[in-house]
């Protein structure tokens, strides 16, 4: 008994010793250095999605080695990790601002809640979420929750984004730190315009499923409070630190040329004569030049109409002096001649380097007749305040909504035409070329069409293909093609595929969902849980295919 007790007592001396006086109590945490820890990750993450995955799904980019995740959408496990470990820290945002009364903070935080919960269920469907952020109670079924519908998900980020809302609209600054918001510098009225207008994301998002999403869009639009200016756009800026660095960068040749334009955004933008095309993209650095009376298909390289065996360097080409060339007898062979050139899309990965008639094609090797990403990007320096950032929410996606959700009828300030208008001006003031409009607009005049709405919000969409993808989904525009050789399918993929530790440790919940997914042409022998398959808000509408 004695031998018992001191044991216990042991125990107990122990617990106590095992106690860190120093350790940080995460009840303590200060929410201005909570903050910038979820507002920055979730920044990058969102631009990293936007500039990868996602510009090869919606055909801005492809990739010409490495390339199965952007060019041929090898999304089939996909781990949500990334998603939830921000989402701990922000549970832990909303909680200390709410018990210390900052309710700017904690409508940031409720703000950043939906934006990751609605990411998480418009790339996988449906997820943990009801349950989930609770592995620290110690229970075994919240280390693997249950999942909830894509549905309910959706509908629990609107409801977050009007309390937050609610939130903002107090204009209360206690506590507010400046520097630790990285979106807005602590302004609650623009803060207010950001989830106002992610309520119109995500209403827009399920309005074929939703009959509260026409009044709820024409409420907010009354209001006036949300981003209908470019000045006002959600963004993060990028200055170039060892911890904030532009997520593309080019080091080295091989790393060059791993980064393409695509062919169907090209194509569109040569048809249109887009201004933004130069601020985006580079020319090419070697052009094709038509000669019906060269002997044989093409010439040498030449450098100011002469010939020789110098290549363009790589790193210095979009700021040559000299003029680089090659002429082409279009009797012999076929060349796209033009001063921007994609690479098709799903196009095997070894073609792309040696495509329009580059010499030298072999990986790591850049291919001189197409374009590649412009100076700006290929740096890799930002500075504050510059073109290089994350793109939340702009102008002009909401402009372009609302030119959509005219044309069905809703009642949202104004004409189709005169927010389709307002859409493209807003882009072109984002990307420093606005003076372009009236030349520009004629090239695009509008037409009526939701294809051409779409068109344009997608091209609009650049560094943020996520919203471009989740357009298409919804409404089949653009119309995209998709080579069969390194993809699966001649059509872009809807979704991701869970990740391998919930279909191997979350077993029943990860199948339950499964189950629920509806298959289509192209979901294939992987059967329900391709990337091919259709979440809830896409089953029953036909879209996109």
């Amino acid at each position: 008994m004695v031998l018992t007790l001191g044991i216990m007592s042991s125990c107990e001396d122990l617990t106590e010793l095992n106690k860190n006086p120093n350790a940080i109590n995460a009840d303590d945490g200060n929410v201005n250095l909570l903050m910038p820890s979820v507002l920055g990750p979730a920044g990058r993450n969102y631009l990293s999605l936007g500039l990868e995955n996602m510009a090869g799904a919606m055909q801005f980019i492809q990739h010409s080695g490495w390339g199965g995740g952007t060019n041929a959408f090898a999304w089939d496990a996909q781990g949500w990790e990334g998603y939830y470990d921000i989402l701990r820290t922000n549970e832990l945002l909303i909680k200390n601002a709410n018990k210390q009364g900052l309710s700017f903070h904690e409508g940031v935080g409720l703000t950043m809640r939906a934006f990751l919960f609605g990411q998480i269920a418009d790339l996988w469907g449906d997820a943990p979420y009801t349950a989930a952020l609770k592995a620290n109670t110690g229970q075994m079924e919240n280390l693997y929750p249950p999942y909830d519908s894509q549905e309910t998900i959706y509908k629990g980020v609107i409801a977050d984004l009007k309390a937050a809302s609610a939130l903002f609209a107090k204009a209360n600054t206690t506590g507010i730190n400046s520097a630790s918001d990285l979106y807005y510098k602590g302004d609650n009225a623009k803060w207010e315009k950001f989830a106002n207008s992610l309520i119109i994301r995500y209403y827009v998002r399920i309005s074929a499923k939703s009959a509260e999403s026409k009044a709820a869009v024409e409420a907010i639009v009354a209001s006036g409070k949300y981003i209908s200016s470019s000045a006002d756009d959600a963004t993060m800026d990028f200055t170039g630190g060892s911890s904030d660095q532009w997520p593309l960068i080019y080091t080295d040749e091989a790393s060059s040329t791993r980064v393409m334009a695509c062919e169907a955004i090209i194509n569109q933008m040569n048809k249109t004569k887009d201004p933004r095309q130069k601020v985006w993209f580079a020319p090419v650095s070697v052009r094709w030049v038509k000669d019906n009376t060269i002997s044989g298909a093409s010439s040498k390289m030449l450098v100011d109409g002469v010939e020789t065996n110098i290549l363009p360097d790589w790193i210095n080409y979009q700021g040559k002096t000299n003029v680089f060339t090659r002429l082409y007898n279009p009797n012999d062979v076929t060349r796209n001649d033009n001063e921007y050139v994609g690479v098709p899309a799903g196009m095997l990965s070894e073609k792309i380097h040696s495509f329009n008639g580059c010499p030298n094609g072999a990986q790591g090797r850049f291919n001189h007749h197409v374009s590649a990403l412009n100076r700006m990007f290929m740096d890799g320096k930002p500075k504050a305040g510059d073109m290089l950032r994350t793109r939340f929410v702009s102008a002009a996606e909401m402009r372009f909504t609302l030119a959509e959700m005219a044309l069905k009828g809703w009642n949202v300030g104004g004409t189709a035409e005169t927010h389709y208008k307002a859409g493209i001006l807003s882009s072109l003031e984002t990307w420093g070329v606005a003076g372009s409009y009236n030349t520009f607009y004629e090239s695009v005049t509008y037409n009526g069409t939701v294809e051409q709405i779409i068109t344009q919000k997608w091209v609009a969409s650049f560094c943020n293909a996520t919203e471009a993808w989740n357009d298409f989904k919804r409404t089949g525009f653009p119309v995209l093609n998709v080579l069969v050789e390194e993809a699966r399918a001649p059509v872009p993929a809807l979704r991701y595929g869970y990740g391998n530790d919930e279909l191997n440790n979350n077993k029943v919940n990860s199948q339950a969902a499964i189950e629920k997914l509806e298959i289509t042409p192209y979901s294939g022998s992987i059967g329900k849980n391709s990337v091919y398959s259709r979440t809830w808000v896409l089953q029953g509408t036909g879209k996109p295919y």
